[in-house]
């Protein structure tokens, strides 16, 4: 007995030393997010094969305080425990504090909320009235919003599904829908066009594991594509998924077969890389010089304008995805999970909603050329 009390004296001990305290990451960047579809599931763990341990009801504001694999720990009520991220946007966080200048200045009250609708697509709403405060989503272009208030140059608005923030009022037009738009530099050219995201791996084909945290690439392939999903629907684009489900894992032929049946207009395929040696960055593959390479370029124009890691430009690559797809087709290698940097930077969300939202604009620069 007086053995067993001296080893757990010793292993409490061990951990003391070495700084562990369970839960303490639980406890940093908490923030609310919303539910953005009719019902989320919550797991026991961060996984689709997981126990589903209670449910949220969109609208619903639930406290995120982690996330893996593009799922995140949510708390709502009594229920805790994890949900896909992309069914939950951020609706607070680490907000840019007003200057003194700014809080103590006047803000024009509406005695009734105008109406306007915006003139350009993906315009980012912010928590304040400024270009240093966070962005809390975007919206579509000719979508109509609710005027609030009004201050140097900057709009508040409110959605009809009940965002508030401020928008930059150059780009919104008071009143009806505008016979003419600003132009923004962004396409419109996925409106109706059927593009197929293919999640690479799946089922008992895990593909690259991480080497400093086990990141296993098959769940990030699913939940980059589940973003450049919504990005492109958000767009006009009709989506088809290869995969939806962990323990799905098409066959390479059949995964040609869903863009050649469909009579897709582009074919995206999604992968995480690694390497023997430290390589790092993205990279964009092609097959066909006449039909392939136009959309790698334009895709990876858009990665290289920064989303977390730089890009190693556009290469020829024999993949079966792309030699024996009739449809345009691009495989894109979004970082190397082999270098600790990148894993450690690709395992957020964060990340692979900007790689989502370049490889839509890429999408879109292509179709509107």
């Amino acid at each position: 007995m007086k053995k067993i009390v001296w080893l757990t004296i010793l292993i409490c001990g061990l951990i003391s030393m070495s700084g562990y305290i369970p839960n303490r990451a639980e406890a940093r960047g908490t923030y609310t997010a919303k539910v953005n579809t009719d019902s989320l599931n919550v797991r026991s763990e961060p996984s689709l094969e997981a126990t589903i341990v209670g449910g949220v009801k969109k609208g619903e504001l639930v406290t995120v305080s982690d996330e893996k694999y593009g799922w995140l720990r949510i708390k709502s009520g009594r229920i805790s425990g994890w949900a896909a991220g992309y069914y939950l946007k951020k609706t607070d966080g680490h907000v840019v504090t007003a200057s003194a200048t700014e809080q103590d200045s006047p803000v024009k009250e509406s005695s009734a909320a105008a109406r306007a609708t915006a003139l350009v697509d993906m315009l980012r709403i912010r928590a304040g009235a400024g270009l240093n405060y966070d962005i809390l989503g975007h919206l579509a272009k000719d979508q109509t919003v609710s005027i609030l208030d009004n201050r140097k140059g900057w709009a508040r608005i409110q959605t009809a599904d009940g965002l508030t923030g401020w928008v930059s009022d150059q780009y919104i037009a008071k009143g009806a829908k505008p016979s003419t738009a600003v132009s923004s530099g962004k396409s419109n050219g996925l409106k109706g066009k059927v593009i197929v995201v293919d999640a690479g791996h799946g089922g008992n084909d895990p593909g690259m594991i991480g080497t400093n945290y086990e990141t296993i690439e098959q769940k990030l392939t699913l939940s980059t594509s589940f973003y450049l999903e919504n990005e492109l629907r958000s767009r006009g684009a009709r989506v088809l998924m290869t995969r939806t489900k962990e323990e799905e894992r098409p066959q390479l032929a059949d995964r040609v077969n869903v863009s050649e049946s469909a009579g897709a207009d582009a074919f995206v395929s999604i992968h995480y890389n690694s390497s023997e040696t430290n390589a790092s960055g993205i990279l964009t593959f092609y097959y066909s010089e006449t039909k392939d390479r136009p959309l790698a370029r334009a895709i990876e124009n858009r990665l290289g304008e920064g989303i977390g890691l730089k890009s190693n430009g556009i290469s020829f690559g024999n993949l079966h995805v792309l030699r024996e797809n009739d449809t345009v087709s691009t495989l894109v290698e979004l970082g190397f999970l082999s270098n600790e940097k990148d894993e450690s930077i690709v395992r957020g969300s964060a990340y692979q909603k900007k790689a989502a939202e370049a490889i839509a604009k890429g999408l879109a620069d292509y179709f509107g050329s």
